[in-house]
């Protein structure tokens, strides 16, 4: 049985990223996955990493319980809405605080390589923007895609690495949004 991790990174609960994270959780049940939801919201940690890597930062309880659910998950959904052309800097407080050398991956000594911590897992970015989605890709080059994908999920070993937008999100009405959250319910019955 594949075990799905989902993380919603909206600092607010009550979003439209709450609702497409319970929709894809409920398609990923609809097949008996078993299937986490985590609000960064409800976490209790600091987001900053203040020496770098210099000096270690000793982790909340919230975030070894998140290690441990990293570790255990064959597939992470990252739900969050695109601002200022990335994420939300609690999310970006999650990956700079949970994913440490030694836990997702490892410089190697005298080399300019390092060791990919999370090989054979995978993952699915749900995000929205209000940006229109082809705007955001050839005038600003998807800079919050290629950051998560590149930059930190495929640095860790983790692919692929596939990604899902809705946008304009602003100027959407009910019925595309529930044509959006039909959308999502389907991709997590398809576990993936």
């Amino acid at each position: 049985m594949k075990n799905i991790l989902i993380i919603n990174g909206h600092p607010d609960k009550i979003s439209f990223c709450h609702s497409l994270a319970i929709s894809y959780k409920a398609g990923c049940e609809s097949q008996n996955a078993n299937c986490t939801l985590v609000n960064l919201a409800d976490l209790h940690f600091d987001p900053i990493l203040h020496y770098g890597y210099r000096q270690r930062t000793e982790l909340e309880p919230d975030l070894v319980q998140m290690q441990e659910a990293i570790l255990k998950a064959d597939h992470l959904v990252f739900v969050y809405p695109t601002w200022w052309g990335t994420y939300p800097a609690l999310l970006k407080g999650f990956f700079d605080r949970v994913f440490l050398p030694g836990f997702a991956f490892k410089y190697r000594e005298n080399s300019l390589f390092w060791d990919k911590y999370f090989k054979g897992k995978t993952a699915r970015l749900i995000v929205t923007m209000d940006t229109p989605k082809w705007y955001y890709s050839l005038i600003y080059k998807s800079p919050g895609h290629n950051s998560l994908r590149k930059g930190i999920l495929e640095f860790c070993g983790i692919k692929p690495v596939r990604i899902l937008a809705f946008g304009p999100v602003k100027n959407s009405d009910d019925k595309k949004r529930e044509k959006w959250l039909s959308q999502v319910t389907k991709l997590g019955a398809e576990l993936k």
